[in-house]
């Protein structure tokens, strides 16, 4: 992976700096470099915002003077003002933080990714002597963001330069198989004619359903449960079971498809909570 660290020119709030090192160490990142930097207090805003990072990517971040990014790293300017055309070449050419990944992904050279101040950015002469320009498209009519908040934007879209893994399972889909697909339509089928649909519709139903389900691309289990409600909907029609809660549903797989058996409340709203972090 390409090495990437990152800088913070001029910061005056602390929580800033301490924000922009949470989203670093939330995307695989640890090198943070402070120009200019506003006071650090352990007991402060900037500790007490950094999250985990507190623990090393905000006590580990290290003071210098910008000439230093300029010439130790390939540079990354980030700013929220582009100029239009090469007429004015300060802030133009300039890419988007998506594009970031394939433009450094072979770059071989150290990378530092330059944000600057809260109420004025990078000027026009720092940005003179960095390499490359960084906007985030927004709103012309507020286009400035936060600087935390752009500095998560762009470190959110380095991310498959700098994280190697993450807390996702690698399928996070997985579409049912064609035959567990097909017999969900069989089975609707089946409904159909059991409760009784008018036999001229039957065919066009058939293949709405089967429209609507081919958007849904479900996985295996919401096809086997679709099957198992339809079953028990036929069932009740024909009077083979009778209407009620007792009915010995949980045989039909389709009730024990219920939120508990997936885990939902123990992935409670406490164990995702920021504070817990």
């Amino acid at each position: 992976m390409v090495d990437i660290s990152v800088a913070v020119v001029g910061a005056e709030t602390p929580g800033n700096v301490g924000t922009i090192a949470r989203s670093m160490k939330n995307f695989g990142l640890s090198e943070l470099y402070l120009v200019d930097p506003p006071e650090l207090d352990p007991d402060g805003e900037a500790y007490g915002f950094a999250g985990h990072a507190r623990e090393d990517v905000l006590p580990n971040a290290t003071t210098v003077e910008f000439e230093y990014l300029r010439d130790h790293f390939y540079t990354v300017a980030c700013t929220a003002t582009t100029n239009q055309d090469a007429r004015n070449h300060v802030r133009y050419p300039f890419m988007r933080p998506a594009e970031l990944p394939e433009e450094l992904g072979g770059l071989d050279a150290d990378v530092c990714i330059v944000f600057g101040r809260e109420r004025v950015g990078l000027t026009n002469d720092e940005l003179a002597d960095l390499d490359r320009i960084c906007s985030i498209a927004a709103s012309e009519a507020y286009p400035v963001l936060n600087l935390a908040q752009a500095a998560t934007i762009v470190l959110y879209e380095l991310r498959e330069l700098t994280v190697e893994e993450t807390q996702h399972p690698a399928e996070p889909h997985e579409r049912a198989a064609e035959h567990e697909i097909e017999g969900a339509y069989t089975t609707f089928s089946e409904y159909l004619h059991d409760v009784g649909h008018p036999k001229e519709k039957i065919p066009k139903t058939e293949r709405l359903f089967r429209r609507l389900l081919s958007r849904a691309h479900p996985t295996g289990r919401e096809a086997r449960t679709i099957r198992g409600v339809l079953r028990r909907g036929a069932m009740h029609a024909n009077g083979a079971l009778p209407r009620g809660g007792d009915d010995g549903a949980e045989s039909d797989g389709a009730e024990s498809d219920g939120a508990e058996s997936d885990g939902a409340e123990s992935d409670g709203a406490e164990s995702d909570g920021i504070d817990a972090r």
